[in-house]
């Protein structure tokens, strides 16, 4: 039976040529009916159910339909360009000594159930879409992408065909692979802000094991397209094309959640946690079905993509920043709090890169500054505020009498409270959170991450399906998630910062007390009780349980302030 079954697949198209078939066990031989139109909805549906995961023709049928629907630029290169270069470019040399371009930065090209013949092609195709596209400067997952597709393509020219639609689609709704570093580096830096948020259980390994966390998380798109095996691939890859670039940090969410659970019952622990998740990643197939793996990526509430845009282009920004160029190849952007230089009379370096692993990761590449400090500024409210405007974001830092360490990173200028005029008013966004360092440590973020419940239910605008298809038109994001639709209408708006309050519905602004200021006091998190109140002589202070944070208190309840300290980020300093 297994004979038939192979030699039906292949039969759907040539490329069967390229495929290792007696590793295919999980092809079946009876394809499932699909509609010629599909609704919307429904094909998601399909998607995330592998409706066509055991059909290799039916899968190969749904890609031809979704990429020949993909928007690209007018000269895009197609099967006939393939046709005419590869004998010029590959020769008639053993295709195994062609060196792949520089700019998939040494990855290999994955098995994925190919035979010989087929990883030969596929080191063909990268080199030929290489010489077609001499604008990629840095793509580590070509090789693996192109060899998911040669599966599902009628022969090596029309897969260079369905690569190349992808690299140049020209919807800047769509989003299907990064082609500098600059862009591949940002998804990188917006992967870990979403691993500091979602999975703390798993980044609080990856920091106490790390000495760069950003390096670890620099892997995760090839988790996905290099190191999961083809089936789990290929499932991730069908409602990818469907659902969009959201899905991909679902899914690598979803392994870092299981990789920790399996690490956590490991007795002996290896010392090289990159390695690590790599090996579990790539023997999946051992611990977690695809299954189990796919509803965990989807019981992960996400933010919105306006949020993630939003979180994406800020860290863009940054690379920008410290001289990242679309032409960059590469460039050692991680950094951490250096420890010869740092000098704190609160927190020792150590507990400082504590700090810096929760902060966002267009913020860790940056060194912190010391911008106020009591022991040498004094005890005065004035001198804080007059220290400190111009920085953004900041970190308060705060030692009590008892020895108790507390503090609160905000994420927005002092100079924001004189919108109030003389009328204490809160301003912040979602990214601010408060914590708590000695004698333990916890941080405690805003109460939506945890809880996106306390978001009022949306309005029939924005429950839209987050892929609404249209008849031949295949959308990644609904029209206000496009950016296209805004509260006010003004262009400014969809450039407004990553988790600002307006972008949320919420029951109760008591969640949204960020960080208030005035003459005479300093508050953080609000509704119930302040996290923190500092009085105008920043000498005494309280803590308790807000709503805002929904946080227990940060040290004793009433406290005496022996030293406050507040630091800025060395690139963000006012000029």
């Amino acid at each position: 039976m297994e004979e038939s079954v192979n030699s039906s697949a292949m039969s759907d198209t040539q490329s069967g040529r390229f495929v290792a078939w007696d590793k295919m066990t999980d092809v079946g031989k009876d394809s499932p009916v699909v509609p010629s139109c599909i609704d919307a909805n429904l094909l998601k549906q399909y998607a995330r159910q592998g409706y066509w995961a055991k059909s290799h023709s039916l899968r190969g049928k749904i890609y031809e339909q979704i990429i020949k629907a993909v928007s690209c630029r007018t000269v895009t290169p197609d099967a006939e360009v393939y046709k005419d270069i590869v004998g010029k470019i590959a020769g008639k040399r053993n295709s195994s000594t062609l060196v792949l371009p520089e700019f998939v930065d040494g990855s290999a090209i994955p098995n994925y159930c190919l035979n010989a013949d087929g990883i030969g092609a596929v080191r063909k195709i990268v080199v030929c879409i290489s010489d077609q596209f001499p604008d990629i400067s840095f793509c580590p997952v070509l090789p693996a992408i192109v060899a998911l597709l040669l599966h599902y393509s009628a022969d090596e020219a029309d897969c260079f065909e369905k690569v190349c639609r992808l690299l140049a689609c020209n919807d800047h709704t769509k989003h299907f692979v990064d082609q500098t570093f600059l862009a591949y580096e940002s998804s990188c830096m917006t992967f870990g802000d979403l691993a500091n948020k979602y999975c703390q259980g798993a980044h609080k390994l990856i920091v106490s094991a790390s000495e760069d966390v950003l390096e670890v998380y620099s892997d995760w798109l090839r988790w996905m397209f290099g190191d999961l095996p083809f089936n789990y691939a290929a499932r991730v890859l069908d409602i990818f094309f469907v659902e969009g670039f959201k899905v991909l940090y679902r899914v690598a969410l979803a392994l870092l959640k299981f990789f920790r659970k399996i690490r956590t019952g490991q007795p002996e622990k290896s010392a090289n946690v990159r390695a690590d998740i790599q090996s579990f990643v790539q023997g999946i197939g051992e611990h977690i079905p695809v299954e189990k793996l796919l509803e965990k990526a989807f019981s992960i509430r996400l933010f919105s993509r306006k949020e993630i845009r939003l979180l994406r282009d800020a860290n863009e920004k940054a690379l920008k920043q410290k001289g990242i160029t679309v032409n960059q190849k590469r460039h050692n952007v991680h950094l951490a709090v250096n420890v010869e230089n740092f000098k704190s009379d609160i927190v020792s370096a150590k507990e400082m890169r504590a700090i810096w692993s929760w902060i966002p990761e267009r913020f860790a590449l940056c060194q912190p500054v010391l911008v106020f400090t009591t022991l040498d500024h004094g005890y005065s409210l004035n001198r804080f505020y007059t220290r400190c405007e111009g920085y953004e974001p900041t970190i308060i830092l705060i030692k009590t009498t008892e020895a108790e360490v507390c503090g609160a990173y905000l994420s927005t200028d002092w100079r924001e409270r004189r919108r109030g005029g003389n009328k204490l008013s809160y301003f912040g966004t979602g990214e601010c959170f408060v914590f708590k360092l000695q004698p333990e440590m916890e941080r405690y973020e805003w109460v939506i991450i945890k809880h996106p419940e306390l978001e009022a239910p949306k309005s029939a605008l924005d429950a839209c399906p987050e892929s609404p298809l249209q008849p031949g038109i295949l959308d990644t994001e609904s029209p206000r998630e496009q950016g296209l639709l805004t509260s006010t209408g003004d262009p400014a708006d969809r450039l407004s910062p990553f988790l600002a309050t307006r972008h949320f519905n919420l029951t109760s602004k008591a969640t949204s007390m960020f960080m208030a200021g005035s003459a005479e006091s300093i508050i953080v998190g609000g509704g119930g009780c302040p996290a923190l109140y500092i009085d105008g002589n920043l000498n005494h202070g309280t803590t308790g349980r807000s709503s805002t944070f929904d946080n227990l208190p940060l040290c004793s309840e009433t406290f005496q302030i022996s030293v406050l300290e507040v630091w800025g980020f060395q690139d963000t300093m006012p000029i």
